[in-house]
């Protein structure tokens, strides 16, 4: 206890944390977790936890996977790092050519970065410069989605949609163009399926009419809105909006950062139906949740804009300095080469079903207004009213209150406001993921009082 303490305070005195308001930590002591075994979290009083969200939705084979760390350990003794400028290295070739093989489409090339954010970013200017050196140089706005998060870059903030998270910045941000989010019980166009006909698809056809010569692309999460609290966007949604791009010349930014590697179902969420992106940016999962690494895939198409003589100057101006890191790309390949060996695909249907048969009861809670799934990607929204559809009062934290009580009951979540997230690692057993959900249960009956 001295240890945890001690360690408590110094963070106290010392580190500032990612979206947290640091005037309330203190009388909110934090867990101190400082081993990761399978997919549980120890943390420094001995004290067990099932990481019901994938330690912010990157885990995907359990913490410590011996062949990730065996490769990571191999590749340590071998090459530590290397730069890709003027030079390449064998992880960062393999591991290309693996993405590619398993991406959906055409997408023929790789560019490497670090964080989710930074492939965002590197899409963003990709589809920029394309058009700018396709004789289209007018085309330089981007459309997204309201309620989208694409990182914190100021790029991915200007693309994304999130007013909490961005108003501040508003001054450093370039416009968009919105199209509404697909919330289908609070449509923003007051319309409901399947009169609707996904109206708040064909709305990108009005954003092009008026504005289609200037728009370079069309940026979004497939399938579900992760940080707008796990929305999922109606069946056909994400292939209408595939087609109008490819009809008015608009380039299709796939942000999978969120919902790549298995989390959706497939794969890839582009997959769910038959979509096939210009531009794809990906992490989280990329490494199975052990090291930083981010890739944007590119179509040849694409890629092709940017060839040319030296002094054209058609070159992508872009790089990091740990871009493709040979130890994160050896983590990457091992975890590719898990979902391959362990058949993690095959398998996960029937944790996916599981998932939403032991889930079924929260549906009908006084205090849920929806339980929004798809795959291992979930979200419970907890309303004061059900019936009015009345959310809580914001300074209740009432989606905060719910997982400080779930991990008396053993289990770490995250809310996102008063939508409480679920995203278990794909190693999760049967076993563990009823777990998961009577624990999550549990502590909405004891914060709400049902």
């Amino acid at each position: 206890m001295d240890r945890t303490q001690e360690l408590i305070k110094q963070d106290v005195a010392n580190l500032w944390h990612p979206f947290t308001q640091m005037k309330l930590w203190p009388g909110e002591p934090p867990l101190v977790i400082e081993r990761g075994q399978g997919n549980y979290l120890y943390d420094t009083e001995g004290n067990r936890y099932f990481d019901g969200v994938s330690s912010l939705w990157v885990t995907v084979h359990g913490h410590g996977h011996p062949a990730i760390n065996q490769a990571i350990m191999d590749q340590v003794n071998q090459l530590d790092h290397s730069t890709l400028l003027g030079l390449t290295h064998p992880k960062a070739v393999e591991l290309a050519a693996e993405l590619v093989r398993v991406t959906p489409g055409e997408l023929s090339k790789v560019f490497y970065s670090e964080s989710g954010s930074t492939a965002v970013e590197i899409a963003l200017k990709i589809a920029f410069q394309f058009w700018q050196q396709s004789g289209r140089p007018e085309k330089k706005t981007f459309v997204a989605l309201s309620g989208a998060y694409h990182g914190d870059t100021l790029g991915a903030v200007s693309v994304g949609g999130m007013e909490l998270f961005h108003q501040a910045y508003g001054p450093l941000l370039f416009d968009v163009h919105r199209l509404p989010q697909p919330h289908c019980r609070r449509c923003p166009l007051g319309l409901g399926l399947p009169g609707c006909d996904l109206a708040c698809a064909e709305a990108l056809n009005d954003i092009l009419d008026q504005h289609g010569d200037e728009v370079c692309g069309l940026i979004i999460e497939p399938r579900v809105q992760g940080a707008a609290g796990m929305i999922i966007q109606p069946q056909g949604y994400l292939s209408r909006l595939a087609a109008i791009c490819r009809e008015r010349e608009v380039l299709l930014i796939a942000d999978e950062v969120a919902t790549g590697f298995g989390r959706t179902g497939l794969m890839f969420a582009c997959q769910l139906e038959g979509v096939q992106p210009d531009l794809m940016a990906l992490g989280k999962g990329l490494t199975g949740g052990t090291l930083p690494l981010a890739a944007t895939l590119a179509s040849d198409r694409v890629y092709q804009a940017f060839l040319g003589e030296f002094d054209e100057f058609k070159t992508f101006f872009h790089g990091h300095t740990y871009t493709g890191n040979p130890i994160a790309c050896a983590a990457a390949l091992a975890n590719l080469r898990i979902m391959q060996e362990d058949q993690v695909m095959t398998r996960l249907g029937q944790k996916v079903q599981r998932l939403s048969q032991e889930l079924r009861p929260l549906r009908r809670h006084p205090h849920v207004a929806e339980v929004r799934q798809q795959g291992l990607m979930v979200g419970v929204e907890l309303v004061q009213d059900k019936a009015a559809d009345r959310p809580y009062e914001p300074g209740l934290r009432m989606g905060h209150r719910v997982i400080m009580a779930a991990r008396n009951h053993g289990v770490i979540i995250r809310p996102l406001g008063d939508t409480v997230v679920l995203m278990p690692p794909l190693s999760s057993s049967l076993e563990e993921i009823s777990h998961l959900a009577d624990a999550v249960g549990r502590a909405i009956d004891e914060v709400t009082g049902s």
